[in-house]
């Protein structure tokens, strides 16, 4: 089987390069640009003419898309960016895979949810509700998907980290290391999403296709939700991130969003139902500490080989 994956050389690319090396089909990892130390095809997904021909050319099978316009502020102000990115784009790759007979894996968000008020975990049929631009593009990326007639899976996740580029646990190791106090939001709760993990729950998906690809449809095909295990807030994951960083010498302190200005509205909750996505493909979701742990662990390992 022959699997693209595109935005290949932010975080989840990355773990999927990681995991695509110890199995037997072949990857084509492909980015916007290239990286240094890393094997890269240039792809501009919202070209469709190149994607047609990429796909072609390396006689693709599935099509995981890692890419997409992942800047929340900047996306008020840059809708027709974050559109063309999260919604044109997917539906090129869709449209290119329901001409070849192949799958769609789709990375979503918890931004899709947000402006009504809920307090119990977000399941995949319950109504999209974004608050601002960037998660009203990514809920119209999954509608066109879903149009396109392709055989797809679209994987709604949130709060994503890993050893790679910049994200939410890296800042805060930084931070708690060089200040002697912090302020963390409090009051937006969610599940932190280990990009390892998240690369683990796809590679499940395109084995599970793997015994459906002659068929015209895919019987799991739908969308699903992935994130850890457990409920925390910003705080919360800020100050176990400070604890297994060992930087016990800043004071994190709880604060409410209102204290940090934004230009849009983020979700205030957005805890993720997982029950669909476990039971359909067996898997196992660690904890959201387990899997910090240890990417921290490999962080500071990491610095102490630097």
């Amino acid at each position: 089987m022959t699997i693209l994956v595109t935005g290949a050389n932010g975080q989840l690319g990355n773990c999927m390069r990681l995991l695509a090396a110890r199995g037997g089909d072949r990857y084509i990892f492909t980015d916007v640009s290239t990286a240094d130390g890393l094997e890269t095809v240039p792809l501009d997904i919202t070209d469709m003419d190149a994607v047609r021909r990429i796909c072609a050319e390396y006689r693709v099978d599935a099509i995981v898309n890692c890419a997409a316009y992942t800047n929340v502020d900047a996306a008020e102000t840059d809708a027709g960016l974050a559109e063309r990115l999260n919604a044109d784009a997917p539906a090129n790759l869709a449209e290119v895979m329901r001409e070849r007979g192949g799958l769609l894996v789709h990375i979503s968000t918890d931004y899709v949810f947000g402006k009504e008020p809920y307090n119990i975990p977000c399941r995949e049929d319950q109504r999209g509700t974004p608050t601002g631009v960037y998660g009203l593009t990514k809920l119209h990326g999954e509608q066109r998907i879903a149009a396109s007639g392709c055989k797809h899976v679209i994987i709604r996740t949130a709060w994503l980290y890993s050893e790679y580029g910049r994200n939410f646990c890296k800042t805060m190791m930084h931070l708690t290391a060089t200040k002697p106090e912090l302020n963390v939001v409090f009051d937006q709760t969610g599940t932190p999403t280990y990009a390892m993990d998240l690369a683990g729950a796809v590679m499940a998906v395109l084995d599970d296709w793997r015994g459906d690809m002659a068929g015209d449809t895919y019987r799991n095909g739908g969308i699903y939700h992935y994130s850890n295990e457990g409920v925390c807030s910003w705080y919360d994951f800020t100050k176990m991130i400070a604890e297994y960083a060992g930087n016990a010498g800043c004071d994190v302190r709880p604060c409410h969003s209102d204290e940090f200005p934004s230009p849009v509205k983020r979700p205030s909750y957005s805890v993720l139902d997982k029950t669909k996505i476990k039971e359909t493909f067996g898997l196992r979701i660690p904890y959201w500490t387990d899997s910090l742990k240890t990417c921290i662990a490999n962080l500071k390992k990491n610095q102490d080989h630097v």
